[in-house]
């Protein structure tokens, strides 16, 4: 208040469209903030979410259990990186790394270190609004910075460095390679990697209680990705120290890079994983924090606090249990599966014509997300403007343009989005 830009208002969602009060419709560019991956309204999700509420729309999880719920959290099991087979429900993402930082915490407690109170996590990340999850974030760049002074002081690592075979810039000017030189690049890569390691090794002391860290894709911190090397590392130096690995998995689970989650792109399992957005396609807000059993009996023990100390009013809501299996059949589809890749590719021609861009620093694509980095900050009102214009509906923040799309996206749609791109970075210059 006031706002950077007037708030459109949208009358009605369908598919990857959004439909305005003016009469005009718009291409949801961003999954409305990553979550409808299956589009709007999908109507698997509709009807679902139409039975449950005309059954049982809430109930107390407290003392009480449902079907849902139970249905659900065996869906997630079996899905999800095997070991983790405890489920505890909640209401959003950032209460579900809430969730997680405390499981962390009373587990150590539970296994005789009180004395490891504090995480590492590195820069550039982003986790959730807040408290607990607000001192994750970037300290420094994000907009979390106010609080300094406020949170719990955790223990920031540099930034991780990021995968060139994701960056479009790199690899368009740098022209045909190769197989030697795609290999020294590999060997250079993974070089890197182990230096970088190293040096997150020495920010772990005696009070590090777990490390949290957004795996492969850094998101609303900068939209940075990196090799899935760098995830398999830090589970190996966790399992060294004795250390919790939890992975921040809402903007990344469910496909969006390609993989159903992304820590299977590095074939890792966490000790805790949060997850969120997709959970339900976009239905409502929703969210899921998984751990091992080993944790779970810990905690359940008196010096662990003989539960986990959290119960959100909402947790095991029926109507988001009811939606969130539902999407789980889509996923289960595998639509998504030629969907994701497909997408992946049109951004990757679609961008390309920004590379020799003077105004552009860098262009990267994974999956369903699409990112360019410009040299100097996006006005907000004029890229909103364009964007709408342009026919599609985008959030710039900073130096970065980028657009998250349903799955569901067409190639038309994808060029669309890659247009309204290319036109707010032309309007910048």
């Amino acid at each position: 208040m006031p706002a950077t830009v007037p708030p459109i208002p949208v009358k009605s969602a369908e598919g990857t469209r959004l439909y305005l009060e003016n009469g005009l419709s718009i291409i949801d560019g961003m999954s409305s903030w990553w979550t409808v991956a299956h589009g709007h309204r999908h109507p698997h999700l509709v009807e679902a979410a139409c039975k449950q509420i005309n059954q049982m729309p809430h109930v107390m999880f407290g003392g009480l259990t449902h079907q849902p719920a139970v249905e659900l959290a065996e869906w997630l099991i079996s899905r999800s990186p095997e070991g983790l087979d405890l489920v505890f429900y909640s209401d959003s993402g950032s209460v579900s790394v809430e969730v997680a930082m405390k499981m962390a915490l009373q587990y150590q407690r539970g296994n005789g270190h009180p004395e490891r109170h504090r995480l590492v996590t590195w820069r550039r990340g982003y986790h959730g609004d807040t408290q607990g999850p607000m001192s994750v974030c970037d300290p420094d760049n994000g907009m979390h910075s106010f609080w300094q002074g406020t949170l719990v002081k955790q223990i920031f690592a540099p930034a991780p460095p990021t995968d060139p075979s994701c960056d479009i810039t790199a690899i368009n000017r740098s022209g045909d390679k190769t197989e030697s030189s795609d290999s020294s690049d590999a060997h250079s890569t993974l070089d890197d990697i182990d230096t970088y390691l190293g040096e997150f090794e020495s920010y772990i002391d005696d009070t590090v209680a777990a490390v949290l860290v957004e795996p492969i894709v850094q998101g609303a911190g900068g939209m940075r990705f990196h090799h899935s090397a760098l995830l398999t590392g830090l589970r190996r130096l966790c399992d060294k120290h004795d250390i919790l690995l939890i992975v921040d998995e809402i903007a990344t689970g469910f496909g969006r890079t390609g993989s159903l989650f992304a820590c299977d792109l590095a074939a890792v399992t966490p000790d805790i994983m949060c997850i969120g957005k997709a959970l339900t396609g976009g239905m409502m807000s929703f969210a899921a924090t998984l751990t091992t059993r080993r944790i779970g009996t810990m905690i359940s023990t008196p010096q662990g606090g003989g539960a986990l100390m959290h119960g959100p009013t909402y947790m095991g809501n029926p109507l988001a249990c009811a939606v969130a299996r539902a999407a789980g059949d889509l996923i289960d589809n595998g639509y998504w599966r030629l969907a994701v890749p497909r997408i992946e590719q049109e951004l990757r021609i679609g961008l390309a014509p920004l590379v020799d861009d003077p105004a552009v620093a860098s262009l990267r694509a994974m999956g369903a997300i699409g990112v360019v980095e410009t040299v100097r900050p996006i006005d907000m009102c004029s890229a909103t403007q364009v964007a709408v214009e342009s026919g599609v509906w985008l959030r710039p923040f900073g130096k970065l343009v980028y657009c998250m799309p349903p799955f569901t996206s067409s190639s038309e749609d994808i060029t669309a989005i890659c247009r309204a791109i290319r036109n707010i970075v032309d309007e910048s210059t």
